[in-house]
């Protein structure tokens, strides 16, 4: 199978409520429109379907991060690209992904904790301050920055349709696109 043959994958990490979602569903749309062959494992979904009998220590999150790795190798040399976007709190996991896939980007959601407190969509930052859940990341549980994300995107400042089109466009720049999709 030629290089040319393989999906690639997008990682999207980053904090809870950093935007991670909005941005692998606008993705998805944008490559959609262009006719690409498109999976989003989001991490919520995923974990209902698919890691349903894990918890949240590093053990359970890590086998939850390698079984999407597993299935995006399947999609991935059959020509299916890939958005993930999860939490994947661990350098040494998204690491272990990176090594997995010909073509991958990981893209780094940017944003403070005071902000996704903020935005706290699920209510998970207010359950974890008040005791109710407990290896809440960013709160009780680290999250490790990436060292050398091939793409960083300020989701507390720059708009949605900006951060996209610099995903986008390193796809263009890595060859795993061939035409530039135009702007947002």
């Amino acid at each position: 199978m030629s290089f040319d043959d393989y999906g690639f994958v997008v990682w999207i990490t980053g904090l809870p409520g950093s935007g991670k979602t909005t941005i692998a569903r606008r993705l998805e749309a944008k490559l959609r429109e262009k006719g690409l062959k498109v999976e989003v494992f989001d991490g919520d979904e995923v974990r209902r379907n698919l890691s349903a009998g894990l918890g949240f220590s590093r053990e359970d999150r890590e086998t939850h991060n390698k079984r999407v790795i597993y299935v995006c190798k399947l999609l991935a040399r059959n020509g299916v690209n890939c958005i993930v976007s999860l939490i994947s709190p661990y350098r040494s996991v998204r690491e272990y992904a990176r090594r997995q896939f010909p073509k991958f980007v990981e893209v780094y959601c940017k944003c403070s904790l005071e902000e996704c407190m903020r935005r706290d969509p699920k209510g998970l930052y207010r359950k974890a301050l008040a005791g109710e859940i407990t290896n809440m990341t960013g709160i009780q549980d680290p999250y490790e920055e990436p060292t050398n994300p091939e793409v960083t995107i300020d989701t507390e400042h720059d708009p949605i349709n900006h951060n996209v089109q610099k995903v986008l466009e390193k796809l263009v720049e890595l060859g795993y696109l061939r035409h530039k999709i135009r702007e947002l």
